[in-house]
């Protein structure tokens, strides 16, 4: 195929041959080589256009084929017939001129850490703030590592944060590591972007828009209700009865009413799994990822009754689950299975965690408690002055301005996400350093969060401060751009409802010291924050 004399190859290079295999060859190196150096000295480009002619921009936008120099070097060199070793030389030299005439982008400073494990360890046996601190310290606000088998480039300012998620976030597709994604499924809409995930964030949108959320407010407030009754007057581990009342309410939302004739089996099933989702992908038996997997079978076998169940009765709901089952181009079962398990794995630990840190929070300010009671306690009396039902109501959430901003503050000072996972589709300049194909990019929110340059004295709670809107991509605990989290308000919705009647029927104290913080896999206070609660007198 790329066998040609010398004389000939010559000739169609200086003739300009529109019918050559070779043709298309030169034509593809004066595309990158010209464009290469263009912003170079007009001698450099004279010699180009001595070599192979000036550049046809025509042929060349006909052509979309790219070919590295070095492999266009490598088969002129192996398929020419050497008939005149002086002309090879000269032309090999040449073709060297050409790759000397490339800037090479360097990759980011940075540390890779062990073979495959890199410094998964290192970020997350610590607080994620001393891992990141200290490479941004030492690198800057672009630095290069390795976590979870994945080269990843972490980036720590609202500028860049905004770049990969919004501005070019074409560039950079969701993804997350190996792992997770074969424990939630590939056909979760965290990985997808373009059309599938547009039809996607439709269809979960549809349940979670104010509206659907307007008509189970007060089943939400049921599952709190009941919730609370059953910590009374006992030591309960905050966080563990958390993760139990967020996903009660993720399972209301997804399977409406019909929630509570397979809440146990799910719940069995998603505990197994949910154990697996830091673990490093080796499929071994008695691995923690290995065990994670079974019981993902398990849970789309679970689903795959529940969906054959619903096709049978031939009737119209409004939940999640019904959103994907009414859509008219049709999903497959498999990628019904895998939304609903990244949809429960999206609403549950990180709301509980939120949830978590607000009852310390509030604990540990006094003055903030009594405003928000204060608050709360205020829709109460007016509800009864008005003679209006005592159920919450969905308007009644849009009249707790301090709650919300004490959430704000929380998802602020926690930054319950550090960071999310994004990939590089092509190879992606920033700042002067190389972001190859195929590597992670990690926005890091819990930097941009704790950032002087954003928010002052960024370590106090001081929910006061979002009585002014923040700096522009400063605050992103929701992500940002097409892919920032659709059900944000069914998580507020379920928050607001429980702190209201908590604070308003409910007194709690922490046990033990609460002075450290755990990360596996969300920062958490110590021990899940034990506490014990009673009824107010």
């Amino acid at each position: 195929m790329w066998d040609w004399d010398l004389r000939t190859t010559w000739e169609v290079v200086e003739a300009n041959s529109a019918t050559s295999p070779l043709d298309r060859l030169t034509r593809n190196l004066r595309g990158d080589v010209v464009w290469i150096l263009n912003s170079t000295s007009e001698v450099g480009e004279s010699r180009i256009g001595f070599a192979f002619t000036k550049r046809d921009e025509g042929a060349v936008e006909a052509n979309k084929e790219r070919i590295t120099e070095r492999e266009v070097n490598d088969r002129f060199v192996s398929s020419f017939k050497m008939q005149n070793s002086a002309l090879v030389l000269s032309l090999n030299a040449i073709l060297k001129f050409f790759s000397f005439g490339q800037v090479k982008l360097p990759l980011p400073p940075g540390t890779m850490g062990w073979p495959y494990i890199g410094e998964t360890f290192q970020l997350y046996s610590q607080n994620p703030n001393l891992f990141f601190a200290s490479k941004v310290k030492k690198y800057g606000s672009i630095f290069k590592t390795h976590i979870l088998g994945c080269p990843c480039v972490m980036i720590s300012s609202p500028e860049a944060a905004k770049l990969v998620l919004v501005t070019k976030s074409n560039l950079f597709k969701p993804t997350f590591p190996a792992s997770k994604e074969r424990m939630l499924g590939k056909q979760a809409i965290f990985f997808h972007q373009g059309e599938y995930h547009a039809k996607l964030r439709k269809l979960v949108l549809r349940a979670f828009m104010p509206e659907s959320i307007k008509n189970i407010v007060p089943d939400i407030e049921s599952v709190a209700i009941s919730s609370l009754k059953s910590w009374e007057g006992k030591l309960i581990t905050t966080f563990q009865e958390m993760k139990t009342y967020t996903f009660n309410v993720a399972l209301l939302s997804i399977f409406g009413k019909d929630e509570v004739l397979y809440r146990e089996d799910l719940n069995r099933c998603y505990y197994n799994l949910e154990k697996g989702y830091n673990s490093m992908p080796f499929n071994i038996p008695g691995t923690l990822f290995y065990k994670a997997m079974k019981a993902r079978k398990e849970l789309a076998q679970i689903l795959a009754k529940i969906l054959s169940l619903r096709r049978q009765t031939k009737q119209d709901y409004s939940d999640l689950l019904g959103s994907f089952m009414c859509d008219h181009e049709g999903l497959t079962d498999e990628q019904i299975a895998d939304n609903i398990i990244g949809v429960i794995f999206a609403a549950r630990d990180t709301t509980a965690s939120v949830l978590t840190w607000i009852i310390k929070y509030l604990a540990e300010n006094p003055s903030v408690l009594q405003s928000v009671t204060e608050e709360q306690e205020a829709i109460i009396n007016s509800k009864e002055e008005s003679g209006e039902e005592k159920a919450l109501s969905w308007a009644d959430t849009k009249r707790m301005p301090i709650t919300t901003r004490v959430i704000q503050e929380t998802l602020r000072v926690a930054s319950i996400l550090s960071f999310t996972f994004r990939e590089a589709v092509q190879d992606v300049e920033f700042k002067g350093y190389l972001i190859p194909k195929g590597w992670k990019v990690l926005p890091l929110f819990r930097n941009i969060h704790h950032s002087p340059e954003n928010f002052t004295d960024p370590e106090k709670f001081d929910p006061s401060r979002f009585e002014v809107a923040p700096k522009p991509n400063t605050f992103m605990p929701f992500g940002n751009g097409i892919h920032s989290c659709p059900g944000n308000e069914l998580a507020k919705t379920e928050i607001l409802v429980l702190v209201h009647h908590l604070t308003t029927n409910y007194r709690w104290s922490m046990v033990g010291p609460q002075n450290e913080i755990q990360y596996a896999p969300f920062a958490l206070p110590q021990n899940g924050l034990p506490i014990t609660l009673s009824l107010k007198r």
